[in-house]
């Protein structure tokens, strides 16, 4: 399943000068700051918007090319749309907002792949109730149930937890990652939020002032310096190895090392998804001993960054796995660290999310 973008519009004072492909199923992130063109981006991959001029095509339909004149309809793109919002109607029931996305499939489920759509998203005691009942976090899967359900090509995700407050965004992420890792799909996931992007996406196209300007790997552009992101501090692979019953912990291997984290229910041998905050990564010149950190890695110094702030970030290389540390430039002088040195990065915590 590829996705090609291809797309210039002017907005008056405001372009939109935008390209990128989608080679694999799985997330990836429009990020950018607002007013970057996030959403006018989805909208013409919807079908919402006909830009002035450029070329869309998903899984080899093409279903924009202003060249030719060709434009199909937002109704027949097989595009299913999240918004904002949730945008349920209030005089339906859970079950009734669920089947107007289902009815409107060129291809509907069978009552098997709906339940399991249902299932996937936790949503069978809630199928007799009224939205007007429901919780920030359950109309948001809601409205993903109503979306899958119109068994689409691509999902469009435009900030769908932008809304929700930080409890009700935690209730909803875990089934975005279900979604991600179990249907396959090609997403395209809005936000401006690195937390949400590190913890999703696969893949990221960077967005400034109507152009895109970078893509690349999550694992990449999340622990680079000087981009438009701010460095995560680390994004990894990595998979469960062991869990020890005599202390209750679980040990994580990457390609780089293993990791030591409080114990997780996923099987050994599941996939995980590692992240590190640059503030939770300490530097050190010498291996420390009698330290409370579980966590202490033998890296070498890739990259420093420094500006007029007093803080530095210094990219480390650990095996062929990449961290940021976000240290103070006192503490680069003190360290004389530099190109090519050899660190010991100390992490103090450890953000484990669901298997891959």
């Amino acid at each position: 399943m590829s996705v090609e973008v291809e797309l210039r519009h002017s907005f008056g004072a405001f372009a939109l000068d935008v390209a990128f492909k989608i080679e694999r199923p799985g997330v990836t992130a429009l990020f950018g700051p607002s007013g970057a063109g996030k959403t006018s981006v989805i909208n013409a991959i919807a079908g919402l918007f006909r830009p002035d001029e450029g070329r869309i095509v998903i899984d080899g339909r093409v279903v924009l090319d202003t060249k030719t004149g060709g434009f199909v309809p937002a109704r027949e793109r097989r595009a299913g749309y999240v918004f904002q919002d949730a945008r349920l109607f209030p005089h339906m029931s859970v079950e009734n907002n669920l089947r107007f996305g289902w009815r409107r499939a060129q291809n509907p489920m069978d009552e098997g792949d709906i339940a399991g759509v249902v299932e996937l998203l936790g949503l069978t005691r809630l199928r007799a109730r009224s939205t007007k009942s429901l919780s920030g976090g359950e109309k948001g899967r809601v409205a993903l149930g109503r979306a899958l359900l119109a068994s689409p090509d691509i999902l469009l995700l435009d900030e769908p937890l932008a809304a929700l407050d930080a409890a009700r965004r935690n209730e909803i992420l875990p089934y975005l990652e279900r979604l991600r890792d179990e249907m396959k799909l090609p997403m395209i996931y809005v936000s401006h939020a690195v937390d949400e992007v590190a913890r999703l996406a696969d893949g990221i196209v960077v967005l400034r002032d109507g152009c895109s300007i970078e893509q690349g790997s999550v694992f990449d552009l999340l622990t680079r310096l000087g981009g438009d992101i701010d460095p995560m501090g680390a994004v990894l692979d990595a998979r469960v190895e062991s869990h020890r019953t005599h202390d209750g912990l679980s040990v994580l291997t990457f390609d780089g090392g293993q990791l030591i984290v409080s114990r997780i229910a996923r099987a050994v041998g599941r996939r995980v998804r590692v992240r590190v905050r640059a503030e939770d990564i300490m530097l050190a010149r010498e291996e420390p001993r009698a330290i409370s950190a579980n966590n202490v890695l033998a890296a070498r110094v890739m990259a420093i960054h420094q500006d007029d702030s007093p803080q530095a970030e210094v990219q480390l290389s650990c095996g062929p796995s990449r961290l940021v540390a976000r240290i103070t430039r006192a503490s680069v002088a003190r360290l004389a660290l530099a190109p090519d040195v050899a660190v010991f990065a100390i992490i103090k915590s450890v953000i484990v999310d669901s298997s891959n």
